[in-house]
């Protein structure tokens, strides 16, 4: 595409000039709770991570990667990925899409949720041997996009893969002894926890801290926070019951002290001597 006037400039579409989906629905009800899960559980890491604020977060959003015709064929829509150090809204915009001709900078991390058997996310179809088939996601994560962390989370089977670009290749992560797979850019891991979220129990895909601590969601974080200052309500309230306790006790013993001391002034003693 040439810009009139101006034979010499090359312009390639942006995120507002192609499809921002290709029609298909979401597969399940679970895809989309569990994608606000992790986005909202990563959220405080990500701040901390990049004071300011120069990340992306794409839920079922599509990247391309290649200009085609149908333009959907040069672009894949993960569940959720994460790109570093790109502004969140592009010129005060929110992204249709992520379009890497003109971002320039690749999604560190993909996640794909399988709802079938998952050869779709481990499809490494090469469209270099046959350019009319279409590329596959694995093939597509690896190859074209390059992307550092690549990760398959199965629902049915409560597991999760997750792949390392090393080289040209993606290799199989081995889990920690907390069954965790370490994500080292982002200081977090992933794994699977069994538990209920917006009313399904579920083993859904779950963040931790390199140290084992599981990063709550926000709904998580008000109950902890909730929970945490009712316990300061019940221990002031304690200490108040111990004060008027001992105040009560001093009292009593102020009083003894008085009886015995007119006690003994009725015998004739002095109790300031004795």
């Amino acid at each position: 595409m040439v810009i009139a006037g101006s034979p010499s400039a090359l312009s390639l579409p942006d995120h507002t000039q192609l499809p921002e989906t290709d029609g298909t629905f979401v597969k399940n009800f679970q895809e989309h709770p569990q994608s606000v899960l992790l986005t909202d559980s990563i959220r405080p890491a990500l701040e901390s991570l990049h004071p300011d604020g120069q990340y992306a977060i794409g839920q079922d959003s599509g990247i391309y990667w290649r200009l085609t015709d149908p333009p959907e064929r040069g672009a894949e829509a993960p569940d959720w990925f994460y790109v570093p150090h790109v502004p969140p809204l592009l010129e005060g915009k929110t992204r249709r899409s992520y379009v890497l001709w003109k971002e320039i900078v690749a999604p560190l991390l993909v996640i794909e949720f399988v709802s079938g058997d998952g050869s779709e996310e481990r499809d490494a179809t090469s469209p270099l041997a046959d350019p009319t088939a279409k590329a596959g996601k694995f093939w597509v994560y690896e190859q074209a996009i390059r992307v550092p962390f690549y990760a398959i989370y199965e629902v049915e089977k409560a597991a999760v893969e997750v792949y390392e670009l090393v080289g040209s290749h993606y290799q199989p992560c081995p889990p920690n002894e907390r069954g965790h797979y370490a994500i080292p850019p982002m200081g977090v891991e992933l794994g699977i926890w069994q538990g209920s979220y917006l009313n399904q129990t579920l083993p859904w895909l779950r963040w931790w801290d390199d140290q084992g601590n599981l990063l709550l969601s926000g709904d998580e974080r008000a109950t902890l926070e909730q929970q945490r200052a009712n316990f300061e309500r019940e221990r002031a309230e304690q200490e108040r019951e111990r004060a008027n306790f001992e105040r009560e006790r001093a009292e009593q013993e102020r009083e003894r002290a008085e009886r015995l001391a007119e006690r003994l002034r009725q015998l004739g003693l002095d109790p300031d001597v004795l």
